[in-house]
């Protein structure tokens, strides 16, 4: 049966809104444990003094900070997210630093409400594989994008790359709590596969992308620390977790800490392996 991509929408901007505060309170966690990731994307993506830079997806913000600071006075990052809770998370961090060169927007990536070539650049990270349409998103960046342009983004790899998330889901999955994944579909690992990256990025008129891994870790001080951020930030995860009876969400917590047991360390703080593509299109 086909995806019914508007419910899909309604559903995921009512996940998002919901992520929001945990977002705000774990922001300095995440962005640490998403540096060697946000490094990568500026690196690539090279913003310079005075341009526009488009940002897709930013949730709270850390990453178009961070280009903020390239592009200096003279330049703008047009900070987007479909989530308004979201879009209010990044404009009190930015707030708090201070930052005058940057504009929020809330913002559907697959339609965007932007004229044609109006950013030099767009980044975007950990986003087009959640989208209910990621080749429209794809096509839409394109567009707003100046002739020759670069994009640069993140998708998660495979999920035996990833136990961090994928393990969770799992015990999820089994327990009857999340259906099981589509191919295809929208989802944390909706663009692991580099073909189908390559497919998507060359089909929204691109040239073919450069694409590269980025390795690192999610690190967690204790139990409570992973369950923490998997309850505040981990969208569908955290709403399935959420709705459990007090019984079976106590069974299904041991469950998820006994399957990442093997990244414990005898300290009981928690490093699981996280892979990301990088991927620079121009």
């Amino acid at each position: 049966m086909a995806m019914d991509r508007d419910a899909y929408r309604e559903q995921s901007l009512e996940t998002w809104e919901e992520m929001a505060p945990g977002w705000e309170a774990r922001n300095e966690w995440m962005k640490e444990v998403a540096g060697p990731v946000s490094d990568w994307l500026v690196e690539r993506l090279d913003p310079q003094q005075g341009e526009t830079v488009l940002e897709l997806a930013a949730g709270p913000g850390d990453l178009g900070f961070r280009v903020a600071e390239r592009v200096g006075d003279g330049g703008r990052v047009l900070l987007t997210d479909f989530s308004p809770e979201m879009i209010g998370v990044a404009r009190r961090l930015g707030d708090r630093r201070g930052l005058t060169n940057v504009d929020y927007r809330v913002l559907d990536a697959e339609a965007m409400d932007l004229a044609d070539e109006s950013a030099d650049r767009a980044v975007c990270r950990w986003g087009y594989m959640l989208m209910a349409d990621p080749a429209a998103a794809l096509a839409e960046s394109k567009r707003v994008l100046h002739r020759g342009g670069p994009l640069a983004f993140a998708v998660w790899a495979a999920p035996d790359r990833n136990p961090w998330a994928a393990l969770p889901a799992k015990v999820l999955v089994e327990r009857g709590h999340l259906p099981p994944p589509e191919p295809g579909a929208p989802g944390i690992f909706g663009m692991a596969d580099p073909e189908r990256i390559r497919g998507l990025v060359t089909g929204a008129g691109f040239g073919e992308p450069e694409l590269e891994e980025i390795a690192f870790e999610f690190r967690y001080a204790d139990a409570d620390d992973l369950w923490d951020s998997l309850v505040r930030l981990a969208g569908p995860l955290a709403r399935a977790i959420k709705s459990l009876p007090e019984e079976e969400l106590r069974a299904t917590r041991a469950a998820i800490e006994e399957s990442l047991a093997p990244f414990r360390a005898e300290d009981g703080s928690y490093a699981a392996p996280a892979v990301c593509w990088g991927a620079l299109a121009s």
